[in-house]
């Protein structure tokens, strides 16, 4: 016996990525079914060899389905999540509405795979932020071994990242730089984003941080220690999919960088590739696609004491979204529903 699913915003880039990996993954789904906003009412998605048809998420009945994936923005979220989790439902959330809810998981199985047991207050567990996500999973090994005392981390992040409309506005600019003829304005960056980068993702803050760099902050303490200290600096840049992070790392104990190579090679949801020569890292092109979060460039920082250096990248649309969501589904059906 299998569950019963649903996928909320299945025409959107995060719920097509949802579905593709429910199926790549062999989730135990008895029944599916694929919700939308009425503009998108009737379009079809692929789910394996399958072609469903969107329902109504407005008139949509969740009473008797076991999970729901939720792939909308936060609006969306606020009105229908917890009309879905009253019929006891659980709803796995993208958005970043519950997040900082002390009453809602914040979850990223390789790490804090025993969260999700806290589901019951609402019926809700939350997925971090795709910029967070990956970065975790590669803290977690490493604190267990020597705790991290602060994390500095600057990440470059893909415009995949906005959503449909940052991959047409990367590809409509580079054209139009391309040909001068083209006469084209776009209102999804504040700047240029062909061949450059932006400071600048989500909305700034009093403190001078933008929104996206309180949440890698927020969150890395939710989900591995609060005692860590992080300060990010998060920059969107033109490339269409794969999120990278250049994370430095300074420990209460000494870790030589070797022994954090074989830590990583051995953690799960981690592939290392750090060869010291030529191309012998993981660029965002290569992570497109892929289940893993790639480690690469791994040395020590002698400006500190116990201090270490990694490059990390991988799909945001896959581990910093739609993968990880999947994997808290089949962790809550492990650990609390026990179907399939």
């Amino acid at each position: 016996m299998g569950y019963k699913v649903v996928v909320v915003g299945a025409t959107g880039n995060v719920g097509r990525e949802m579905l593709n990996i429910l199926a790549e993954r062999h989730f135990p789904v008895d029944e599916i079914a694929v919700l939308a906003s009425r503009k998108s009412l009737g379009t079809e998605v692929s789910f394996g060899d399958k072609t469903l048809k969107t329902q109504d998420l407005d008139t949509f009945d969740f009473t008797g389905w076991d999970i729901a994936l939720f792939a909308v923005g936060s609006t969306a979220t606020k009105e229908y999540a917890p009309k879905a989790a009253a019929t006891g439902c659980v709803v796995i959330d993208n958005s970043s509405l519950y997040r900082y809810d002390p009453d809602v998981p914040l979850v990223v199985p390789e790490v804090n795979p025993e969260a999700v047991e806290g589901y019951a207050k609402k019926n809700i567990i939350a997925n971090p932020n795709c910029s967070t996500a990956q970065m975790v999973v590669a803290l977690k090994p490493l604190h267990d071994r020597a705790k991290i005392k602060r994390v500095v981390v600057s990440t470059y992040q893909s415009v995949s990242g906005s959503g449909k409309a940052g991959i047409d506005t990367l590809w409509d600019e580079t054209k139009a730089i391309y040909n001068p003829t083209d006469n084209y304005s776009s209102e999804t960056y504040p700047k240029q984003i062909a061949f450059n980068v932006i400071p600048h993702i989500d909305v700034f803050m009093e403190d001078g941080s933008t929104k996206e760099e309180w949440k890698m902050v927020a969150e890395t303490k939710k989900i591995v220690d609060p005692a860590i200290k992080v300060t990010a600096t998060c920059v969107r840049v033109p490339v269409f999919v794969g999120h990278s992070e250049a994370i430095n790392i300074e420990f209460e104990d000494f870790l030589d960088e070797d022994e954090a190579r074989e830590i990583l090679r051995e953690a799960p949801g981690i592939m290392v590739i750090d060869k010291r020569e030529d191309g012998g890292y993981v660029t965002p092109v290569e992570c497109v696609g892929d289940f893993a979060t790639f480690i690469s460039r791994i040395r020590q920082d002698s400006t500190i004491d116990n201090g270490l250096n990694i490059w990390c990248v991988s799909d945001n649309l896959r581990k910093g979204a739609a993968l990880n969501a999947v994997q808290i589904a089949e962790t809550l059906g492990a650990r609390v529903l026990k179907k399939g």
